[in-house]
């Protein structure tokens, strides 16, 4: 024979200004025809009871089906104002009941006021000194990295480094190519128009070839750098972080600074000056073509002139400028890089904090060594 199927009793009845619901059989999950709190409910509004009170009237066997119907009839009463009381029910359940209600909900969090001035200017003041603390760590870090790599004790790929330069070397020459192209262009259409002015357009060499060697080539070239380079190193690193790549390295004793920054700013560092050479000649080669074209100057006398023009002073000024350069972008990519968060959004702002970082930092660097430079008689 088939047990029965459970079923769940229900009863209510009016005493006065209270309303009894008596309780009874089995109040279990998935019981077909099982009492609903909405019938209690309709009850309690026609009766305009003041009381709920409950009664066992024969529970046998009850789950988390018993509670929810308690916890709504509860909450029905809360609502209306009624008084409700489960004290006749077995402890067991009053116990779940008050856990259930136990937690009152979150209150609507209050407006803060914005903090001062003086508090914002605090927090800025912190946020830099987190920054310089980290910057400062990082530095020292590379630091004893590079040592042990100029040692030969670095533990690294070598065929990673290759790559790398492959990377930051060859793979760059045609967006370098056409930008400093296009510089050396501009800068010579630009000079030619004033010059014109006093019959002067042979000194157009002269402008193109100093402003491209001294500053425009290296400039431009440390630039684009920091745009296709740095951002690549600081997402490359970034998303290390977020697979926990770099912790399993650390796991396995390798340090990341040898295996994994180091490479990359050698890379770096050794490519930027090589590819500012060759943006200087891209640039005056580009200067030439417009001097050619549209001013009245023979190729004869651009070549010539640029030779003029152009002393070792001048090459050492950009390449030294190259390298700095070099440094500075590497360092704001693989810091930025091994700072990131484990998060997705986290490697995109590492990646633009890389870049904006390298500029600035490019920017600044180049107006202290053009005054220097300026001073020394360079």
């Amino acid at each position: 024979m088939h047990e029965p199927t459970p079923q769940a009793l229900l009863a209510t009845r009016q005493e006065g200004d209270a309303l009894i619901v008596r309780l009874g059989g089995d109040w279990l999950i998935g019981a077909p025809g099982a009492p609903e709190a909405g019938e209690v409910a309709l009850a309690l509004e026609q009766s305009a009871a003041r009381r709920l009170s409950i009664e066992d009237g024969g529970i046998r066997r009850w789950d988390s089906a018993l509670l929810l119907f308690l916890y709504q009839l509860q909450d029905d009463c809360h609502r209306r104002g009624v008084e409700f009381d489960c004290s006749a029910l077995p402890s067991g359940v009053q116990r779940l009941l008050r856990l259930a209600t136990a937690v009152a909900p979150s209150a609507q969090p209050h407006a803060t006021a914005e903090p001062g001035i003086l508090a914002q200017v605090g927090m800025s003041v912190l946020d830099l000194c987190g920054e310089a603390y980290a910057f400062i760590h990082f530095i020292g870090d590379t630091t004893l990295s590079a040592l042990r790599f100029l040692k030969g004790k670095a533990r690294y790929r070598p065929r990673d480094l290759w790559l790398l330069i492959q990377q930051c070397g060859p793979d760059a020459l045609p967006i370098v190519t056409l930008i400093s192209l296009l510089v050396g262009l501009i800068l010579a259409y630009v000079g030619a128009l004033q010059l014109a002015m006093f019959g002067a357009q042979i000194y157009v060499a002269d402008l193109v070839a100093i402003g491209t060697v001294r500053e425009m080539g290296a400039m431009m070239t440390a630039i684009i750098m920091a745009g296709r380079t740095g951002s690549a190193y600081a997402a490359q690193l970034g998303t290390m972080q977020v697979n926990e790549e770099i912790d399993a390295l650390k796991t396995l004793g390798l340090s990341p600074m040898e295996f994994l920054v180091i490479p990359r700013m050698a890379a770096l560092i050794l490519m930027v000056p090589l590819l500012t050479l060759y943006a200087d000649l891209v640039g005056i080669v580009g200067g030439g073509v417009a001097s050619v074209a549209l001013f009245d100057l023979t190729v004869l006398e651009y070549v010539h002139e640029t030779q003029q023009a152009l002393d070792m002073h001048d090459i050492f000024v950009g390449v030294f400028k190259a390298a700095v350069f070099g440094v500075l972008i590497a360092t704001a990519g693989c810091l930025r890089g091994m700072q990131c968060k484990r998060s997705a959004q986290a490697v995109g702002e590492a990646a633009t904090s890389a870049v904006v970082t390298a500029i600035v930092a490019i920017v600044i660097s180049d107006a202290l060594l053009t005054v220097l430079f300026t001073k020394l008689g360079i």
